[in-house]
């Protein structure tokens, strides 16, 4: 066991928080968290008091949503068990009464591995003193499979020891069916979901087995009397299972997973999930040369990325934190296709279809939200859980705690035009025809039929969208968002090309989607007609996208002036005021020249860039993310490191407790997009990979991997040497492009480009 509870030894994989610290323990067990896409643990301490600790621990369970009982209530993520809790007992009472009763404590997340390790020392006088070292995973092989182990080593005193190993919260917004010695079956009060969770738990004195004594319901103890030089090993299983069906008892299922576990034993069941790891990193790796801070930023974030997603599970996506923390309750928004999807299609495309496919599985809602709102096709909810009804709050308390109305549950209608987005980049980043033909053709084409029910022909001769909001979601109930009016025009033309594709590819298939969706020619020349004249804000004469009708007459204030603030400009100007101003809360011109940077001709792309970058306060996390993404391509390095470094901030910094309710996602997802969309600047073209660098000037080289059509790249840009290397380590002969010249790469050659300053 030992070898099992010492961390990568390489401090570039391994976090580490000394001591303790009550402002910014919730922030740690954020950063701290171990996932697997089904099941997330926060990073709580391995002996506590459960859920009288200031923090409770807390487990997740992907797609686990119910509603509490209050009429109007939102739904959200209901939390588990806490399976780890363990109480160490002392003939003086517990061996850890408080967090600062320990010597000393150690905690160091292995983002190599995926494990979670503390090592803490405890003298007890006048009863023992001992060291306890404790790992913890879920595994990344077996998603329903979680390993705590715990090792203690007696440094003095000969006392009476008792270990309780226990499941805390059995309450904890879940039902419970059946509590049994080593088995829990729960429901949900309203959604019909059911919850099992089977244990399995040992403990070796000195290599000899010790019998628990059962204590029912999902607890146990082992009791021995302690002397210098003893070491005590604890290990546990759990196996949990969730199921969706009225009927189905998941406690059968979660039994039989304990069952497999305990023969395969926790040291190959840890080799296997270290495995598995492995190859997530041999896919998603990106290595920063001259920038330790940089490559610690991408690591924390593809770690997390990689946790948070399961291709196994089509009907769940990934929530605002993840499986984090209970902010936004699990809710899933745009963050995923347009944050996220982008490194799930280039290093795990299974992963990017499952998350796709749980669009496809909503699709009816959005189709009912539609009707309900009087337009046709289908608009996404902006906020979701696994039904795909709309679940975004219609009040929240404003920062000067007045009760204010949310309308973008009504108004934020975007999303379905960035559903688009991410069904088209998966398609053509993986020529995945199956899953055009299956799902995503029929997604593009409702949400292009939404757009063109909802923008309206006016007297200008011009389609109009009016009473949205857009991505800057300080201003509401605006006409002709450019962001909403551009994307949705490109999402009825993506409509119209896939329709054209499958009339001639699959006609077949044509016949019978378009039968079946009452779709004719018709309606398809009222589409075109539609995208032909749909208003898009854009001024000739100044080269410049108006964000919205009448932004350009909106109070101009400088934002500089406001300097060193440490609350987004509503708070500071109220809201009223900056309605009426041009402060916007994030990218929202500049994320449609992130997304289409080919509506932006010549040199409007950078005017609109700084243009709207000086009228920004970042109010969201997304937002410097979008803006070092669009200004690193624009060759603004310096700029967009500033913007790299304030993002990998978000979550990794110590200045501000921002993400007691888990981690952000969608910027982590924000810092691989700078690094690999931004810097190396990748983009895909329609037979070929592009790769235009400029890369910050400290950055000395940059590699990764990508996997395009069913190649798998391996790709570095070296400053020093000015060139890009380019590997095809599997798959057919392909096109790339490096600095717009075009080059054959073939498989098992390096290609050697070399790149002008």
């Amino acid at each position: 066991m030992e070898r099992a509870l010492k961390p990568t030894f390489d401090p570039a994989w391994v976090l580490v928080a000394n001591g303790y610290d009550l402002l910014r323990e919730g922030n740690l067990e954020s950063r701290f968290a171990i996932s697997n896409g089904f099941l997330g643990v926060r990073g709580s301490r391995a002996a506590t008091r459960g859920g009288h600790w200031i923090v409770p621990p807390r487990t997740y369970v992907a797609g686990l949503f119910d509603t509490p009982g209050a009429e109007g209530a939102t739904p959200g993520l209901i939390p588990a068990a806490d399976w780890l809790h363990v109480h160490i007992l002392l003939p003086n009472g517990a061996l850890v009464h408080h967090p600062g009763d320990v010597s000393s404590h150690r905690t160091t997340l292995d983002v190599r591995r995926g494990v979670l390790f503390t090592e803490f020392g405890q003298l007890k006088p006048p009863d023992v003193g001992m060291r306890v070292r404790t790992a913890r995973l879920v595994s990344l092989n077996e998603r329903a499979v979680g390993i705590q182990l715990i090792r203690m080593e007696i440094e003095e005193g000969e006392v009476e020891v008792t270990l309780e190993a226990s499941f805390e919260g059995l309450n904890l917004g879940l039902v419970p069916e059946r509590l049994e010695q080593d088995l829990g079956v729960w429901r949900t009060l309203r959604s019909g979901k059911r919850l099992a969770m089977a244990t399995a738990a040992f403990l070796q004195v000195d290599g000899h087995d010790l019998p628990p004594t059962p204590l029912g319901q999902l607890k146990c103890s082992w009791s021995w009397k302690s002397r210098p030089g003893q070491v005590v090993c604890f290990e546990r299983f759990v196996a949990v299972v969730r199921s969706d069906a009225q009927g189905l008892d998941p406690g059968g299922g979660a039994r039989h997973k304990i069952d497999v576990a305990r023969q395969l034993g926790w040291r190959r069941a840890i080799d296997e999930h270290e495995a598995a790891w492995a190859n997530r990193w041999r896919c998603s790796q990106v290595e920063v040369d001259g920038d330790a801070a940089a490559q610690k930023a991408l690591r924390f974030a593809i770690y997390h990325l990689n946790s948070a997603a399961n291709p196994a599970d089509e009907h769940v996506s990934i929530g605002a934190r993840a499986l984090t923390g209970d902010d936004y309750r699990g809710h899933v928004f745009w963050d995923t296709e347009i944050f996220l999807l982008p490194f799930f299609i280039l290093t795990w495309p299974e992963a990017a279809r499952a998350l796709l496919m749980y669009r496809f599985h909503t699709l009816d809602a959005a189709r009912t939200k539609a009707a309900g709102m009087g337009w046709r096709g289908a608009l996404y909810a902006w906020e979701s859980t696994d039904t795909g009804i709309e679940t975004t709050p219609e009040h929240a308390i404003a920062p000067d705690r007045q009760i204010i109305d949310i309308l973008c549950g009504k108004q934020e209608q975007h999303i379905s035009a960035d559903i688009a987005y991410a069904v088209w980049q998966y398609w053509q980043a993986t020529g995945d025809d199956a899953f055009l033909r299956d799902a995503g053709a029929e997604i593009l084409i409702e949400t292009g039929r939404f757009w063109s029910s909802r923008a309206r022909l006016e007297a200008d001769g011009r389609h109009h969208i009016r009473g949205v909001i857009g991505p800057d979601e300080y201003h509401v109930h605006i006409d002709d968002n450019a962001f909403t009016n551009v994307m949705a025009r490109w999402n009825i033309r993506r409509a119209l090309d896939v329709a054209t594709l499958l009339r001639e590819r699959w006609p077949k298939l044509w016949t019978s989607l378009s039968s079946r969706l009452g779709l004719d020619d018709a309606e398809l020349e009222q589409w075109r007609k539609v995208a032909e004249t749909m208003a898009t804000g854009f001024d000739a004469k100044s080269g410049l996208f108006e964000q919205f009708a009448g932004f350009f007459t909106l109070e101009e204030i400088d934002l500089s002036a406001y300097a060193g603030r440490s609350v987004p400009m509503d708070v500071v100007l109220g809201r009223e005021r900056t309605r009426q101003s041009q402060v916007i809360k994030q990218a929202d011109v500049v994320a449609l020249l992130g997304l289409l940077p080919e509506e932006f001709g010549g040199e409007t792309a950078a005017k609109n860039f700084l243009y709207y970058e000086a009228r920004c306060d970042h109010g969201s996390s997304l937002s410097p993310a979008m803006h070092g993404m669009v200004a690193a391509r624009l060759g603004f390095s310096d700029v967009a490191l500033c913007y790299f470094r304030q993002t990998a901030a978000i979550d990794l910094a110590d200045t501000h407790a921002a993400i007691g309710g888990g981690v952000h996602i969608a910027a982590l997802g924000g810092v691989w997009l700078m690094a690999v969309f931004g810097f190396a600047g990748i983009s895909l073209q329609n037979d070929s990979v592009a790769v235009d660098p400029k890369l910050p000037t400290d950055w000395r080289s940059l590699g990764f991997r990508l996997q395009w059509r069913g190649r798998h790249l391996k790709m570095s840009i070296d400053q020093t040497e000015q060139h890009v290397e380019a590997t095809l380590e599997a798959g057919e002969p392909m096109m790339l492009v490096v600095s717009n010249e075009r080059q054959e790469l073939c498989l098992g050659k390096t290609l050697r480009v070399g790149i002008a300053k």
